[in-house]
């Protein structure tokens, strides 16, 4: 999959971001390839030299995109966890830090997800779809339902606590937009989050 041979990786990176917020910003079919090597600070010719079509570098940041979130993100949640509050603390914990360090790979994404103009190739499609099922396994497999009160639907009751943990993320991303992650002192972020975790170990678990 590696493309940019005998390229730096500040170079690489700037072309990469470059080239995943044009497609976020615009789609595919209204993607510039002149406004991303005007971004990138790169010649056109260059970016064709690594990509031979719009088509081929589009397919290359969903590939680039996946795999970065299985690694960067997936691959570090601890599943072994069966306390679904606990399990969410740290994806949630995990997920922050990646998409803090990474904002234009998660954006790339979102807007991949709502697109439905530029169908995949196969591989790629097979690729996404084991991402869902990875992403499913990586939220509720092996959670233990007994620790959920006993006069509650279980499942509802997950979805819930689910909803609010990401929503609380989604926040907190929104308030630190812009900060560099150097600068960000996160013990009172995470402070506040744990606080609201408790009301929802108080309000959905057993005693």
């Amino acid at each position: 999959m590696e493309k940019f041979i005998n390229l730096d990786d500040k170079k690489k990176q700037k072309i990469l971001d470059a080239a995943l917020q044009e497609f976020a910003e615009h789609g595919y079919q209204q993607a510039s390839t002149n406004r991303i090597v005007k971004k990138a600070e790169i010649g056109k010719g260059m970016l064709f030299y690594y990509f031979k079509s719009k088509k081929e570098l589009y397919e290359y940041l969903i590939e680039h995109s996946l795999d970065f979130v299985v690694n960067a993100y997936f691959k570090q949640v601890d599943t072994a966890e069966t306390d679904f509050i606990e399990r969410l603390k740290q994806a949630a914990q995990v997920k922050m830090k990646a998409q803090l360090e990474n904002e234009q790979v998660f954006n790339f994404l979102g807007s991949l997800v709502l697109a439905k103009e530029a169908e995949m190739p196969p591989h790629l499609q097979k690729k996404y779809t084991e991402l869902n099922t990875l992403a499913a396994a990586l939220m509720y497999e092996g959670i233990d339902k007994s620790l959920i009160r006993k006069e509650l639907d279980a499942d509802k009751a997950f979805q819930l606590i689910r909803w609010s943990i990401e929503g609380y993320q989604n926040e907190l991303l929104q308030r630190l937009e812009g900060s560099k992650m150097t600068t960000i002192d996160f013990g009172p972020y995470w402070e506040e989050f744990y606080g609201y975790l408790d009301i929802l170990k108080k309000s959905f678990y057993r005693e």
